[in-house]
């Protein structure tokens, strides 16, 4: 990644339920805000990195932020298959998997790199480091990490508009730790 990060939020998921409602919030902020903020660094409604070891969530953080964005049925995992789309009202959902990549350049080979440049997609990527550094610069990362008996969730913002969707996100969370605590 060769953008800075211009903002940066950590928080703790006790358990998947949290971590799906963190999800759920940014999913949210995304919908509501991607076609207000222009970034022709990013020309996608946003592209999503989504890091952390087996088993960290990355898969269930997908899942809560794309039903949120008004997915049915059943999400897959795109571990064998790549690559799963979701054709939704304003935009297209594009969830990536690149654990099973070996070499970097196999991720252009798959034909993947249209879709990094749709206009009016969102595009989720499981283990973008496989790609190395072939890939655009994200607008935000999701990093999750273990810390039983629940998940550290570092979200990291590296465009104006992932600073946005991350400022928001935190004011909602402030919101609702206010109203827990009354």
């Amino acid at each position: 990644m060769s953008a800075p990060i211009l903002n940066s939020l950590r928080l703790y998921a006790a358990d998947e339920t949290v971590t799906a409602q963190i999800a759920e919030l940014l999913a949210t902020q995304v919908e509501a805000r991607a076609p207000q903020v222009d970034n022709s660094a990013s020309p996608t409604a946003g592209i999503f990195y989504l890091q952390g070891d087996l088993g960290a969530g990355k898969t269930s953080f997908t899942r809560a932020f794309l039903r949120k964005l008004g997915v049915s049925g059943r999400i897959k995992s795109p571990s064998y298959g790549l690559v799963e789309s979701y054709k939704l009202s304003s935009f297209t959902a594009y969830h990536l998997d690149f654990y099973r990549f070996n070499d970097p350049r196999e991720w252009l080979d798959a034909g993947f790199r249209d879709i990094l440049y749709e206009k009016q997609a969102v595009v989720l990527i499981e283990w973008p480091e496989k790609a190395a550094n072939l890939l655009p610069s994200p607008d935000l990362t999701i990093q999750l990490d273990y810390h039983e008996p629940g998940r550290y969730l570092t979200l990291s913002a590296y465009s104006d508009k992932g600073n946005l969707w991350l400022e928001h996100v935190n004011a909602a969370l402030h919101t609702i730790n206010s109203h827990d605590s009354v």
